[in-house]
């Protein structure tokens, strides 16, 4: 696997989405892997979201995280033109605190799935983790970089378990 090459493709709607899509960028930098981040709204640049989508493949992408709020076309357009894994991420910066970005993503219509997580930066942490799940399936190094993150954070509760409640 050369780590260097971007394997990920990240796209956003809206650089108001660059707060949540950090935290899934940072999970990427700790794992080594190459990603490209991409700006294009689905609604106000869609031959530009087309375009990107149709390519990807071409660039060495294989897993597709679009973060989107509001309405969240984002994920569901990107994944109508590509057959690469599109997980969707719902961003909460709607007056109804991302329900509607959830719902919109994950009601796909049958035949164009999306993988969707949960709102906001814990959506866009698991986004990375699911992408960086696919991709172990073709990197078995990858599988063991993962092992190891998930018994580093067995590790870290087990120890805040330990001292749970003595500076109450």
């Amino acid at each position: 696997m050369n780590e260097k090459k971007a394997l990920i493709g990240i796209v956003i709607g809206s650089d108001s989405d660059l707060p949540v899509t950090k935290e899934l960028i940072k999970v990427l930098k700790g794992f080594n892997i190459g990603f490209e981040l991409f700006l294009s709204s689905a609604h106000r640049t869609p031959e530009r979201t087309r375009e990107w989508a149709i390519s990807a493949k071409e660039r060495g992408i294989e897993v597709i995280i679009a973060l989107a709020g509001y309405a969240a076309h984002l994920p569901g357009v990107v994944a109508s033109y590509t057959t690469l894994p599109v997980i969707g991420v719902p961003i909460d910066s709607s007056p109804l605190k991302g329900i509607d970005s959830l719902l919109s993503i994950v009601e796909m219509p049958s035949g164009i799935p999306v993988a969707t997580m949960g709102i906001g930066t814990a959506g866009a942490k698991n986004s990375a983790l699911f992408a960086l799940s696919i991709l172990a399936n073709k990197y078995p190094e990858l599988d063991k970089k993962i092992e190891e993150y998930r018994k580093e954070m067995a590790t870290k509760v087990e120890e805040k378990g330990k001292t749970i409640g003595e500076d109450l």
